[in-house]
């Protein structure tokens, strides 16, 4: 067998011509970055869990349905979900309802949820909900329930495995630490597992002999060998083929173990889900998330793919790169072009510097490693939503406040079942601002206002939010006919902790009092009164802080809306159409952003604020200038302390000196005061 270094940023411990066969080919040290969950690992163990036809199981499981029947989901006369037995029939998306009955006169056709025009806000199952696009709203809240149930039902899989790893490790007396897996909910029915750490705990149990310490330098000190075995993979289990150079021999190395172990876990996952719920899922277990969801369509339904280290290339080279994930657009047609191929295996010839001629460095070496299947992206455990849109296109167009009103109380209610549902009632979570946006022909309109942290929020407080918006934009005219209407709620925080920003001992009165309703973790890098981004989010983006100092007043927003803000918001996709208008941090989009009637605009950040929170906003400021003034005293005096040898030369760890005006190091910016 003709085994390559396993990873090309790691170095491996020898080579095929000059083998070691009393060890492997991997390292201790990729060993305990295995443990970590490190991307770094190239024994990593990724999982993509893909439910097989969701929409459509949600509702074979609600009507119990035969497995066997066709059936469909239909919105309107569009079809957005065929399960497998109908797609026999030659069913698909882009065929409509009545096309369908043609091709299986036997076809169960179940139109989704809607709410409807005047029944106060509450979503049922309608037998002509088909005939009446004017009067109701799709409602997808019976999928996002079922979501979450099946999220739950596989973290408490991975966790019996958590646990009973630990348990295993109290008896041996073992101190090893182990982590649980890291899970990311991707989309309504969809899911990336990080296996890395419950791999690691069954590989020492398993295999004692990796527990022993290693002779030397344990980054490059290899592990033993494994036994010369041949794995015994599931029947059940789709092996992708090894590479053309590799052959199937007794003696694999940890890496195939380590995938063995991770098929495993998925199977029980898999297992979990349809015993508890009756759902069947598709998987994908690889080294990282890109081969892990190439591999969890390739073979459907109920069934799951495994992408060894060494079959990788030969998986890839039978797919368009377009088919990966972010070589669909606009790049995908510029590298076709370029190179003259769709193929990955025609790329796999083109050598990095031709890349570099034709493409910019970055975009050429990301290209050059992910068609070889490189992938460092990490799995990201937050999987709450950080924004809720209710929306609806009129055809035709309506034409009067009451009509939209009428409209508002159903996404008012839409919203607030969600939320209940997200833990606004037991304090878990809350929303800070509402929007509403609002189409004309091609132009959008949007205005969004901060939710009272002292009030409760239920579905009159949504509704009058979104009145006093609507009124706000009808105020400017040309408000009729409206060809879409929506309203969005954002800049969730989690918990509501007791103690008291440092806001609140600047403020007067009231303003102090709501303070309160803040949650704990909230720090005054942001202004009162504007949404907050998630913690990950507080990044320089390309326009972010400039965004934030340099906003002019009074943006416009009639302007031609983006492909996305164009888009109708319920067309018929297997997702939610949550964040149609919204940034991803949850809150409106700052171009769609404008300062209504009884708002003001901050002179020294640009900010549009409500005309009652003017004197807490120039409080914040004061005490963002004291914070400013009270850290460059302590820098000074802790130069004062350590003086440099030469002013303004780089530190010992290699930045620029404090005296150095140079550029800034990253994150911070330079500010003017006095």
């Amino acid at each position: 067998m003709s085994r390559s270094s396993p990873d090309p940023f790691v170095a491996s411990p020898s080579s095929p011509s000059n083998p070691v066969k009393n060890h492997s080919w991997y390292t201790y040290r990729q060993l305990q970055l295995l443990r970590q969950g490190s991307t770094a690992s190239p024994l990593r163990i990724i999982a993509h869990v893909d439910l097989d036809a969701f929409y459509a199981q949600c509702e074979m499981v609600r009507l119990q349905t035969p497995r066997e029947v066709p059936l469909a989901v239909r919105q309107w006369d569009s079809l957005i979900a065929i399960n497998y037995p109908a797609r026999s029939f030659g069913i698909t998306r882009m065929i409509s309802a009545k096309e369908a009955k043609k091709l299986c006169p036997d076809v169960v056709l179940q139109h989704v949820a809607t709410f409807r025009e005047g029944e106060g806000g509450k979503w049922a199952y309608r037998e002509d909900a088909y005939k009446s696009i004017n009067t109701d709203k799709v409602c997808l809240d019976p999928y996002r329930a079922e979501s979450r149930k099946i999220l739950k039902v596989i973290k408490e899989d991975l966790s019996r495995w958590y646990t009973d790893l630990v348990a295993g490790e109290r008896e041996r007396g073992s101190q090893t630490q182990l982590q649980q897996a890291s899970v990311e909910k991707a989309s309504v029915d969809e899911v990336f597992i990080d296996l890395s750490p419950l791999v690691y705990g069954v590989l020492l149990q398993r295999y004692p002999e990796l527990r022993n310490e290693s002779d030397g330098d344990d980054r490059i000190a290899p592990l033993p060998r494994p036994p010369t075995t041949a794995l015994e993979w599931n029947q059940g289990d789709c092996l992708v083929d090894l590479d053309e150079k590799e052959t199937e021999v007794d003696d694999p190395d940890w890496d195939d173990i380590a995938m063995l172990i991770g098929s495993e876990i998925v199977r029980s996952v898999r297992t979990a889900v349809w015993d508890s719920l009756s759902y069947t899922c598709s998987a994908g277990i690889a080294r990282n998330k890109m081969m892990a969801k190439l591999g969890s369509s390739s073979n459907k339904p109920n069934k799951q793919t495994i992408v060894r280290n060494r079959a990788i290339q030969n998986f890839l080279g039978g797919f368009k790169f377009t088919k990966i994930r972010m070589l669909g657009g606009k790049l995908g047609d510029q590298v076709t072009a370029l190179f003259g191929t769709e193929q990955v295996s025609g790329l796999l010839q083109v050598t990095l510097e031709q890349f570099r001629a034709k493409l910019d460095d970055d975009t050429a070496n990301w290209l050059y490693g992910i068609i070889r299947g490189e992938d460092r992206s990490e799995v990201n455990p937050r999987t709450q939503i950080k924004s809720m849109l209710s929306a609806k296109s009129f055809r035709p167009s309506i034409n009067s406040v009451e009509q939209a009103e009428r409209w508002l109380r159903i996404f008012a209610a839409d919203i607030y079942g969600r939320l209940v549902e997200d833990g606004v009632l037991e304090h878990r979570r809350r929303p800070r601002t509402a929007a509403l946006h609002h189409r004309q022909g091609a132009q959008v309109r949007s205005r969004q206002s901060p939710i009272p942290g002292s009030t409760p929020i239920d579905e009159t407080v949504l509704f009058e939010l979104g009145r006093t918006l609507l009124r706000q934009v009808v105020g400017d005219g040309r408000a009729w006919p409206c060809a879409n209407l929506s309203m969005s709620v954002g800049g969730f925080e989690d918990g509501v902790g007791n103690n008291k920003a440092i806001d609140s001992f600047l403020l007067r009165g009231g303003q102090a009092k709501s303070i309160g309703h803040v949650t704990k973790d909230r720090v005054i890098d942001d202004p009162p009164g504007m949404p907050q981004p998630s913690e990950k989010r507080r990044k320089v983006e390309e326009d972010g802080i400039r965004r934030f100092f340099n906003q002019s007043p009074g943006v416009n927003i009639n302007h031609q809306p983006s492909e996305a803000a164009s888009a109708t918001p319920e067309m018929g996709l297997e997702g939610s159409s949550e964040n149609l208008f919204l940034s991803e941090g949850g809150s409106c989009n700052p171009e769609l952003a404008e300062s209504p009637m009884g708002f003001y605009t901050c002179s020294r950040c640009g900010k549009s604020l409500p005309e009652g929170q003017r004197d807490e906003h120039d409080d914040w400021h004061f005490a963002k200038e004291l914070e400013r003034e009270e850290r460059q005293t302590i820098m000074r005096s802790q130069q004062t302390a350590r003086p440099s040898s030469n002013p303004g030369s780089s530190s010992a760890r290699g930045r620029p000196g404090r005296n150095n005006r140079g550029k800034p190091e990253k994150g911070q910016t330079r500010l003017a005061f006095g």
